[in-house]
């Protein structure tokens, strides 16, 4: 696992010298403690013949596969063709035999030289016989060529600038920053994307001159123009009906394969075990795969509703795990200023901060930690989702009798000031219901709705704000299942969308930060797939998700596992804003001057502020997402 860096370019004046390469480079350090590398070759012209453009390679390593080989950025046999490489490939032993058997000399045992080779084999399409998670580029010398390209899922950044005669790109927002030149308006669409989703969704950024390169696509860079192409698309819009029993025996197969895939290290090794249904397959699967003891790790709270580690050492002792547990009393005001500095762009999801500290105990005892990582959105184990067949049941009915359930007067329903309570998700059920499923969908999910935002923002930043609709980022996810069930279409959606930009980002960056890898199993493209064909009502019970999940393995697991209500990887927010967190929320937000204050109206959060403290509304995601907003701003803008 690593970082990595770098730039083409065809003007001289945009030429990156050494020293900038190496600030590219090692501010990215926490993602490659182990060693560091770079490649640069100047600009060269060469009449008559076309001029070489001039390229930088950077590289910071954590050091998993070939420990003591494996250095990057990494050449073919002739040093024509050059990859700098984040992430594993799993499948590489299979990719290294097929490549020694047509004739390649293999210098090394990494997986990053098996790429190098089969690029050279076969161009671009290298990419789909990659089992992984990735981040790449490649720099083909002889065709003026540099190719991008970023794993399936997700799972593994990948940013880029492209400016007139230069192209850059890097893990990580903050190495770009680092180069002269690259702008850092802000784009506004993103900010209020950011409002909407709690995340930038790609292909923005925060910064209009940056862009993401989405999941599944490869951007290539020849003769001057710029190419993004997409090379995995899988049909999420078939449903093949087989007896459940057929599809438990596919899933008990691929799952197991996928784990024991992601067992391959050449350091210490072990899975984070919340105690739900997704970390628990995985661990027995690993125990299963090892059939000796394997390393667990848990975080909770010390407030109970918040806390699941009960459940963590009941798998723990079911499997006889070395299990190790910490209780996050958390140090409030340094954990939200190292979030801030470390995710480069505003993100809101709190649970950045448990993910952040489980990633830092665990870095004390391994290197390598599966996670279980995709499973509540390819089985539809959220609670969103039986609100979303409720929805689909509710739009069978009869004109009128919709109607008259969705009358405004139920909003007359009195509701709990708590954000999870069953009256107040009733009352957001019933206030959605007059919606087409995917914008009643987008209800649910947003952390500020529209009319919310437009309260929000200043009327100098509403005029400023782009004609754009946040709503169509998850609209073009919900059309790729076709015309599916809405549970399948929301849950499938969530897999390109919510996924890749805030649970997957969430891992990369809390665990990158402390020199961690994570191997999320559940999210190998063969499990995908598969998952992706199941009819919804092998995966959603009548309680709830992950039905068939469940039925692959509960032979491996405690009952309780599979019968226990979902809890969720939260945090107290609510509680932090009473309390420890109170005077930074008053002093961040309500203090003067603000660096948000050219988009945020300091009524709006006055009353929000107010409405949290006397405990009439939970507003508790919602400051939070505004506190990241501004701090972000003082760190970055």
């Amino acid at each position: 696992m690593c970082g990595i860096t770098g730039a083409i370019w065809t003007d001289p004046q945009q030429a990156i010298e050494s020293s900038l390469l190496d600030r590219m480079t090692d501010v990215l350090t926490h993602r490659g403690p182990d060693d560091r590398g770079t490649y640069l070759s100047p600009y060269q012209q060469r009449p008559p013949y076309q001029a070489q453009p001039g390229v930088a390679l950077g590289h910071r390593r954590l050091s998993i596969i070939d420990v003591t080989g494996g250095k990057q950025p990494m050449p073919n046999e002739d040093e024509t063709v050059w990859v700098v490489f984040n992430g594993e490939i799993y499948n590489y032993p299979q990719l290294r035999q097929r490549l020694e058997g047509a004739g390649h000399d293999l210098r090394t045992e990494s997986d990053t030289e098996v790429i190098v080779h089969l690029y050279e084999d076969i161009g671009v399409e290298c990419l789909q016989h990659l089992n992984g998670m990735f981040a790449l580029a490649i720099w083909d010398a002889p065709r003026r060529r540099l190719v991008l390209a970023r794993d399936r899922l997700g799972q593994k950044p990948l940013v880029y600038c492209l400016q007139p005669g230069r192209l850059l790109f890097a893990s990580e927002l903050k190495s770009l920053l680092q180069v002269p030149g690259v702008s850092r308006d802000l784009d506004l669409s993103a900010i209020d994307d950011y409002l909407t989703f709690q995340y930038v969704p790609h292909p923005k950024t925060i910064f209009s001159e940056i862009r993401k390169l989405p999941p599944a696509h490869y951007a290539v860079l020849e003769d001057g123009t710029f190419d993004i192409q997409s090379y995995w698309d899988p049909d999420f819009s078939r449903q093949v009906d087989l007896p459940i029993e057929e599809y438990i025996e596919q899933l008990q197969a691929t799952i197991q394969s996928s784990v024991e895939l992601r067992m391959r290290s050449d350091v210490p090794l072990g899975t984070f075990l919340s105690g739900g249904m997704d970390s628990s397959i995985v661990a027995a699967c690993m125990k299963r795969a090892k059939n000796s003891s394997i390393q667990t790790f848990s975080v909770g709270f010390p407030v109970a509703q918040y806390d699941e580690t009960s459940y963590a050492r009941l798998v723990a002792d079911h499997l006889k795990t070395d299990h190790r547990e910490f209780k996050v009393v958390p140090d409030c005001v340094d954990i939200v200023s190292k979030l801030v500095w470390n995710f480069d762009e505003p993100f809101g999801d709190s649970s950045a901060i448990p993910t952040w500290y489980l990633s830092e105990w665990t870095r004390q005892h391994v290197t390598v930690a599966l996670t279980g990582d995709g499973g509540d959105e390819l089985f539809a184990g959220y609670d969103r989702y039986q609100a979303v067949r409720w929805g689909q049941r509710f739009d069978s009915l009869p004109y009128a009798l919709r109607m008259l359930l969705a009358n405004r007067l139920w909003q007359k329903i009195p509701a709990s000031g708590r954000q999870k309570s069953a009256s107040r998700m009733f009352q957001r059920f019933i206030s959605a219901l007059r919606l087409p499923p995917m914008r009643r969908y987008m209800e649910w999910i947003e952390i500020f709705h529209e009319a919310q935002r437009a309260e929000l923002y200043t009327e100098d930043f509403l005029r400023q704000l782009p004609p754009s609709d946040p709503a169509s980022f998850l609209s073009a996810a919900w059309r790729r299942a076709g015309n599916r069930d809405d549970v399948t279409r929301a849950s499938l959606g969530d897999v390109t969308t919510y996924l890749p930009c805030d649970l997957l980002t969430k891992v990369d960056i809390a665990s990158m930060a402390h020199g961690l890898e994570c191997r999320q199993p559940l999210l190998d493209h063969r499990v995908v797939e598969l998952a992706a064909q199941i009819p919804v009502q092998h995966k959603l019970g009548r309680r709830c998700g992950k039905r068939i999940l469940w039925k692959a393995h509960q032979h491996m697991l405690p009952k309780d596992i599979g019968t226990r209500s979902k809890m969720g990887f939260g945090v107290p927010l609510g509680h932090w804003f009473r309390h420890e967190l109170r005077d930074m929320l008053h002093d961040t937000l309500l203090g003067s001057p603000r660096r948000t204050d050219f988009i945020l109206d300091g009524r709006a959060i006055a009353k929000l502020v107010q409405e949290h403290q006397d405990q009439v509304f939970d507003h508790g995601a919602r400051l939070w997402a505004l506190l990241v907003l501004e701090l972000w701003m003082q760190e970055w803008a």
